[in-house]
């Protein structure tokens, strides 16, 4: 079973999520969070596999959450909004949530996504992911983010996964991009995530796009 946390302020949307949720035979929701300090609470009490957290909450913001619970290690992230500006996207991602979803998505869509987010992989909602390429794409000329520099450490084919992480491809999309086993490219991305000292495959992803490798 997939243990889930719902964090959202708003008391129906909240229930909605949860019945979305509840109804997958493979999804448990574990607890709900109406605020981020509580979401916080909860996933230091609970250990849930996953919280699906909206982005913006009274009392601690959900950025400011997902910072602390993937900081702490407490579980992963998969942040629901109904708002798709770059700089929720960019805050959401660079503290180190795995996933980025509109709140418009349909319930199948959601219930995809975190079992995808919980079987280690990250997930960008494809109307989000074509923003952030067109915002790389408008400015080729802008100073990077990152230093260039961090990617000394990393092997010739490692580039090249991080590569194609930057372009939203999934493992088995890697894996029929480079010719490799899907566990090899399961194994590069864990090691170029430790090297990268980065908390998600979806923070790699900026990573790439920043450095536009």
């Amino acid at each position: 079973m997939i243990r889930v946390l719902v964090a959202e302020d708003q008391s129906a949307v909240r229930a909605g999520l949860v019945l979305i949720l509840g109804s997958a035979p493979d999804i448990e929701v574990a607890g709900e969070a109406a605020d981020g300090e509580q979401a916080v609470a909860l996933a230091r009490e609970l250990r849930p596999d996953l919280v699906l957290m909206d982005v913006q909450m009274p009392r601690l913001d959900g950025v400011s959450a997902t910072r602390i619970v993937v900081g702490e290690g407490l579980a992963d992230v998969l942040v629901l909004t109904t708002f798709d500006l770059d700089e929720y996207v960019f805050g959401a991602l660079r503290a180190g949530a795995a996933g980025f979803l509109l709140k418009n998505t349909e319930a199948k869509d959601l219930i995809a996504a975190v079992r995808t987010v919980a079987g280690g992989e990250g997930i960008v909602a494809p109307a989000v992911t074509r923003r952030l390429i067109a915002e790389f794409a408008a400015k080729p000329v802008r100073e990077p983010a990152a230093d260039p520099a961090v990617l000394r450490d990393l092997t010739r084919r490692e580039r090249e996964v991080l590569s194609c992480l930057g372009e939203g491809l999934s493992n088995a999309a890697v894996a029929a991009r480079l010719d490799m086993a899907e566990a090899t490219v399961k194994t590069h991305v864990s090691r170029l995530l430790g090297k990268l000292g980065l908390r998600s495959r979806v923070q790699a992803a900026v990573l790439a796009q920043e450095l536009g490798i």
